[in-house]
């Protein structure tokens, strides 16, 4: 928790205070003695002999001294290996340690054996080697001694253990350690434990997980009888109200105390706990001011909780040198002469006046807070004095108290406000942060009791002013942030204890000198920046009163309902103990199954004990899996399975009664296989795995019907052969006869290789855990072909690259389209998505399938082609354009008997081909017309995931039962992928496109030959809830298919041209990224991805997709989305303009002229640079994908002419009726602040001498509540340009307040303040901005009394 200071392994504070070099030794214990090999860290004066450093290791290691010996390891003095000499009264610096440096020992066996542990009771006797710690730890498992510093890393056993001290720690949830201290103090005060345990909790009145006394009362029952280490404070905090989020931050823990002392009194209201704080805390001052004149002295009694100290005086460059000089400082009365003068209500006049504070009353348990937190007024930040203060052990307040409250004949006294002012205590001195006023910061809202009470007289408190220190919380750190920790004196044993977080370790009174701060140095105005971090910050002193000094309860001593809870907290630290002891015999391993029915791998964590037999381990798993519907127990069994491999290593056949434990290896916390509950048939029996064998799936290939079946699993050994294992899959097969039997192997994805050695083994050829395999047994000749020219080879070629695809299609044919995109409706277009998925299921002759449409645009293709050749050869096809082309296209489906139709040519041009850029298309003729914009796109490849090369491509093949049981599917066919070796894949989101891929080669020449890419389409009845009117393909395709031929094969299923639809990839969160990339492959998608077809041009090179949003600048919501638009690199702004004008007509309405709106820049909701109708996209102005840009409708002529004109927003508030004014555009012709000011004055008729303006803040409109806009903001800044600081407009789009500064502010009513604060509350709440633009505060420490933080939301 303290940057900087926490990963320290000499702390600041031993290292400033030390006399005499220290040595740094580091010490790995390199033995078999132990299970966890520790390493320590002692920091040890150069002085310290040898014999002591030896008597140290052995403490801290837990060694019998004499029994190791101690050589240099490899960081210092390598050179010298011998032992060190462990009887040797060398001093460190003699036996060449070097101070200041790291010197790293290895701890060794002694003669061969290893060293003998020491037992815990030989060393009880010793205290003078107890554990002594003082400052913060670096890291867990650290602990201190006085004259060293300690750091091991200690075993899972030892964070259980009870420290030595036998006193529990406290576990820091993250930046809880403010909070540790306080409760650790609390717990060793007598008084306060005594009465919280005396206090008994109703359940019937209260929540217990609410009620923070009951919280306490349990946290201080485990401190004082848990057996762990450390205890963890999740309740208590949980009893605060705090969330997770609070653990986080770090807080004062003087103001934790005072808020969490608040909320305690409120809990206690009504109990006998009801004036406890009070009554240890408490004290009580007299604030008073007497005229110097006539002697007349104004008073008030004030109460306090603890008395802040000032460190240093205010601009004194000397600190005050110990407690008792703050105190006197603290008392020291003030002159109010010259301008402060006091008004002296008996001499009726100003006069010199004396102020000060008195004490009257301290409190049994005083607590002193040192103000070591301050504000440097040079650098304008938060600074900590590390400046030196000493305090006593025993100190003296009878000095302090005050002498005068006798009233004098001559004096007369009175109070402010008629009673005592339960406050905080009114000084330039004191800190007002424990003030009640401030009811919001303190987190918990306290009315003010009034009353009287009587004043003790001083002289009967003078002979019993005596405190003793008892608790001293130390912060370490800077003002930005640090660590706090506790020393504490017990009653007890009247010893100090450390108490760091959950490290607990005894200290002396020498450890607490070295918190008092500073340098040895002398006391300087710049000695606080070289002492040390390390210092306390609060002190908690008893009053030495026997009569009412108390001690500690013993458990005889203990109420009933306290012994009660004892009792209980002890059997849930046993039932906890137990766990944990459960939990360390406990196998934990994946478990997965292949449901019977749903045939969906299903994957879960298997948690048995190593004491269980396999028998009742196949009873849980069977339960985990939910079967208990589905199939009988006695149908399951549990195999050892490789996962990753998806292969079945072994069965446990005859093992039913044997552990888990000997059956997994042990208790393990990572295994390196898996189990699998292997289901079979009722009429089935299981098959035997036995070690060694490998997996393998067949797939019987028909060439006839062009099928790949699914696989059958068949086990095999490495060292059989080819022919063997031909014999063996013709047993398993029906009618496969191992004579004509052709073996493929796929290695791996797209590696297939034929088995045509009939000797060489399996291993030889490839085999491994888990291998899949095509076998075809035909009489044809197609194996005497060679492999690659084979039509096996084919398809499984096919076979292997074909993926399933989902495609949602629009819901119903596109309208009319902008100029640029113009496409003639066709009639009836609202069927033609359901007359063409009926060609596909109706019955032969009444209307064409899906293959038929390919099949006859294929034909036509042939004959185009040659047309095409011939229209190149004579220059005809740059002839047309993109616009005169679709004037008269209609649908493919409402012409399918028209074979001369332009669609359909189209269709047929590009229905075999891979690479789109091998032909010429319609939008070529755009291209050459638009060739100065087209440039090559920059893709910004990203690698994917391949898809699965295990899926069929033919969906009709019935499934085969095996009878092993399993079934036909590969058990993690769907699940698993394998890489695509040496080829790189995008993901198709437009998001990361510069530009897009366009659908034509550039050069107008073919790459390849053409090559058939497979595709099937058939309608597939979607879930419940797609939307009505929706239709969706089930789409087998070659994955090596481009994109732009994907979509030209879907063309006839869309109902329009390829150009007039995009495709959309829709991922897992059911977020949809378009794919442009038209040259590419859809080798990134995998099995049963889904993809989205919408309506609307497709992007070409060079062109993006743009958001146009709407600017409303007097409008409560000011950005509102109006369409998508595409823009072209090298296209002017007033280009883009024209084409928008038609799409806001037809697409939202509204009529606008070219010049009567402007487009301009929009980062998140500020508008920006206004674009000039000259400017061009991609040189003057940068565009990417999905970019968005505001619309700004104009009321006039556009003004912005130049690049040098700066266009503001300005709005006028006016003060006298509290309401801001609608924004108004301001158009300046350079940066002056004299412009702004005249054109401000020119539209608004106040006079240039009174305008005053500010830059308004965050996001656009810089929303600000009216009740804070006239004072919170940084009005009239003193400057003369605009483009400096504070102001920094440099560019379009700045907000502008201004006012008339003779113009009073309207006078408010507190109900009026109150009614406009509700107005203004809600107003700003509906936008999103905050109430309030003061200086940024920190979090305020909240305790909420009913654990409902949300019903203080509107303090925050």
């Amino acid at each position: 928790m303290v940057p900087g200071e926490e990963n320290q392994l000499v702390p600041k504070e031993i290292e400033n205070a030390a006399e005499e070099p220290r040595v740094l030794c580091i010490i790995q214990d390199t033995t078999n003695s132990k299970t966890v090999n520790e390493r320590i860290t002692l920091n040890l004066p150069a002085s310290t002999p040898l014999r002591k450093l030896f008597e140290d290791v052995a403490n801290k290691v837990g060694y019998i001294n004499g029994t190791f010996d101690l050589v240099w390891g490899n960081g210092i003095n390598t050179a010298d290996t011998a032992p060190l000499d462990h009887t040797s009264d060398k001093s460190l610096l003699d036996a060449n340690f070097e101070p200041g440096k790291k010197n790293f020992l290895h701890l060794t066996d002694k003669d061969g054996e290893q060293p003998q542990i020491l037992l815990e009771d030989s060393s009880a006797g010793d205290d003078s080697v107890h554990d002594r710690f003082i400052g913060p730890l670096p890291r867990e498992g650290s602990v201190g001694s006085t004259s060293d510093y300690v750091s091991q890393s200690y075993s899972y056993s030892s964070i259980l253990n009870k420290s030595e001290t036998g006193y529990v720690g406290l576990v820091n949830q993250a930046m809880t350690c403010y909070l540790n201290s306080l409760l650790q103090t609390l717990f060793m005060t007598p008084e306060f434990r005594n009465a919280l345990y005396k206090w008994e909790f109703e359940e019937s009145e209260e929540d217990p997980v609410t009620s923070i006394p009951y919280q306490l009362q349990r946290l201080f029952v485990l401190l004082q009888t848990s057996k762990k280490r450390a205890i963890e404070t999740t309740d208590v905090t949980r009893s605060f109200g705090w969330d997770s989020s609070e653990a986080w931050q770090q807080h004062d823990v003087q103001e934790l105390c005072r808020v969490m002392f608040d909320a305690l009194e409120q809990k206690w209201k009504q109990t006998e706990q009801a004036d406890l704080i009070n009554e240890l805390y408490q004290g009580k001052l007299k604030d008073y001011v007497r005229c110097l004149e006539c002697g007349y002295e104004g008073w008030r009694i004030d109460t306090y909780l603890d008395i802040p100290l000032v460190i240093r005086p205010y601009g004194s460059s000397q600190a005050f040198a110990s407690v008792e000089e703050a105190l006197h400082a603290f008392i020291q009365p003030e002159i109010l002469d010259g301008p402060n003068q006091y008004f002296c209500e008996r001499c009726k006049k100003k006069c010199d006046a004396r102020k000060g504070l008195r004490f009257l009353h301290f409190p049994y348990l005083l607590t002193l807070q040192l103000k070591r937190f301050d504000f440097d007024y040079t650098t304008m930040h938060r600074i900590k004095l590390n400046d030196r203060m000493t305090f006593p052990e025993e100190l003296d307040m009878s000095t302090f108290i005050d002498v005068e409250d006798e009233k004098s004949p001559q004096t007369e006294s009175c109070t402010d406000s008629g009673a005592e002012n339960e406050g905080s205590c009114h000084s330039d001195q004191m800190s007002n942060d424990f003030s009640n006023d401030d009811g919001v910061d303190e987190g918990i809202c306290l009315e003010n009791n009034s009353g009287t009470e009587k004043i003790s007289k001083p002289g009967l408190e003078k002979n019993s002013l005596i405190y003793e220190l008892f608790s001293v919380m130390v912060h370490s750190g800077s003002a930005a942030g640090g660590h706090y920790y506790a020393c504490i004196k017990s009653f007890s044993d009247e010893q100090w204890y450390s108490f760091n977080d959950q490290h607990v370790s005894r200290i002396t009174q020498e450890d607490i000198k070295k918190t008092h701060g500073g340098s040895s140095g002398s006391r300087g105005y710049y000695s606080s920046a070289f002492a040390s971090s390390t210092n306390a910050y609060m002190l908690i002193y008893r009053l030495k009163d026997p009569a009412r000094n108390a001690k500690f309860l013993e458990v005889d001593e203990y109420p009933e309902h306290i012994k009660s809870l004892v009792q209980r907290e002890r059997e849930l630290e046993e039932q906890e103990k137990r766990q944990r002891e459960i939990e360390r015999n406990t196998c934990k391993i994946k478990l997965f199954c292949l449901h019977p029915v749903k045939q969906v791998m299903m994957e879960n964590k298997l948690e048995v004990h190593k004491d269980k037999t396999l028998k009742e381990a196949v009873e849980m798993a069977y339960k985990m899996m939910d079967l208990e519907e589905v199939i009988p127990m006695d149908c399951c069994r549990l195999v050892k399975y490789d996962e990753f491999h998806d292969y079945l290593e072994r069965s446990y056949e005859g093992e039913e009664d044997t552990p888990m434990g000997l059956l997994l290896g042990g208790v393990k916390s990572t295994y390196m296989f898996d189990l699998l509950l292997e289901t079979r048939k009722p009429d089935q029996v299981f098959q035997s795995y036995k070690p060694g064998e490998v997996m393998v799936k067949v797939h019987v290939v028909d060439l006839k019907a062009e099928s790949v079946a699914a696989p059958i699993t068949v086990r095999a050994y490495l060292n059989q052969t080819v022919t063997e294992f031909k014999q063996l899959i013709s047993k398993t097969v029906v009618r496969l006869p191992a004579e004509t039997m052709r073996i493929v192997l796929e290695r791996c994805y797209n590696d297939l290789r034929l088995l045509t050695a009939p000797s060489k083994t399996l291993k030889a050829e490839g085999f491994f855990r888990s291998n899949k395999v095509f076998v075809e047994s035909s009489e044809t000749l197609d194996y005497q072909m060679a492999f690659t020219d084979s039509h096996l080879w084919k398809l499984l070629d096919r076979h292997a690259n074909t993926i399933r695809l989902f495609v949602l299609l629009p819901e119903q044919s596109p309208g009319s389209y902008s100029k640029r995109t113009a496409y003639q409706k066709a009639g009836g277009d609202s069927g033609n998505v359901d007359d063409d998925c009926e060609r596909v299921k109706g019955p032969v002759g009444s209307l064409k399938s899906v293959e038929a449409i390919l099949e006859e645009s294929t034909e036509k293709l042939k004959s185009l082609s040659l047309q095409q050749q011939q229209d190149g050869e004579n220059g005809d096809s740059s002839k047309s354009t993109e616009t005169s082309d679709f004037e008269n296209i209609e649908s493919p489906l409402n012409e399918r008997d028209s074979s001369a139709s332009v669609e359909n040519r189209d269709l047929e041009q590009h229905i075999q081909t891979s690479d789109p850029e091998n032909f010429q298309s319609e939008e070529r003729s755009d291209s050459d017309v638009n060739n100065d914009r087209s440039t090559s796109s920059v893709d910004s490849d990203i690698l994917s995931s391949s898809h699965s090369s295990d899926t069929l491509c033919n969906a009709d093949n019935a499934q085969i039962p095996l009878a092993n049981g399993l079934d036909s599917h590969s058990i993690t066919s769907s699940r698993r992928t394998k890489a695509n070796e040496g080829k790189k894949e995008t993901w198709d989101t437009a998001e990361e496109d510069s530009g897009t891929d366009s659908e034509y080669d550039e050069s107008g020449k073919s790459r390849g030959e053409t090559q058939y890419m497979y595709f099937k389409a058939e309608p597939y009845a979607a879930d419940a809830g797609s939307g009505e009117g929706h239709k969706w393909l089930m789409v087998h395709v070659d994955k090596r298919i481009t994109l732009a031929a994907f979509k030209q094969h879907l063309e006839p299923f869309v109902g329009v041209l390829s150009s007039h639809f995009k495709v959309f990839r829709v991922y897992a969160s059911n977020q949809e990224f378009e794919s442009v990339r038209l040259n590419e492959t859809l080798s990134s998608f995998s099995d049963d991805n889904k993809i989205t077809i919408r309506l609307g041009r497709a992007l070409k090179k060079g062109e993006y997709r743009v958001k146009v949003y709407q600017l409303l600048v007097n409008e409560q919501e000011p950005c509102k989305f109006l369409l998508d638009a595409v823009f072209a690199k090298g296209m002017t702004v007033r280009q883009s303009k024209e084409e928008l004008i038609p799409q806001l007509r037809e697409q939202c309405g509204l009529e606008l002229s070219i010049d009567r709106f402007r487009l301009r820049k929009k980062t998140w909701k500020n508008p920006g640079t206004v674009f000039l109708d000259y400017h061009i996209y991609e040189e003057d102005i940068n565009i990417s994908s999905n970019w968005e840009v505001f619309l700004e409708v104009l009321d006039g002529v556009e003004k912005m002419k130049s690049m040098s004109q700066l266009a503001v927003l300005s709005r006028r508030w006016r003060p006298s009726e509290m309401k801001l004014d609608p924004f108004q555009e301001v158009v300046l012709e350079s940066s002056s602040v004299d412009e702004l000011r005249e054109k401000l004055s020119e539209i608004s008729g106040i006079p240039l001498e009174d305008i005053e303006f500010v830059k308004g803040r965050g996001t656009f409109p810089c929303d600000i509540s009216v009740l804070d806009i006239h004072q919170d903001l940084d009005w009239n800044p003193k400057v003369s340009t605009l483009n400096v600081w504070p102001l920094y407009i440099c560019d379009d789009g700045a907000v502008i307040f201004y006012r008339d500064k003779t113009e009073e502010l309207m006078e408010l009513t507190d109900e009026q303040r109150n009614e406009l604060m509700k107005k203004e509350s809600s107003r700003l709440q509906k936008t999103g901005h905050r109430v309030t633009y003061s200086p940024r505060k920190e979090k305020a420490l909240k305790i909420y009394l009913d654990g409902a933080p949300n019903k203080d939301l509107a303090q925050d």
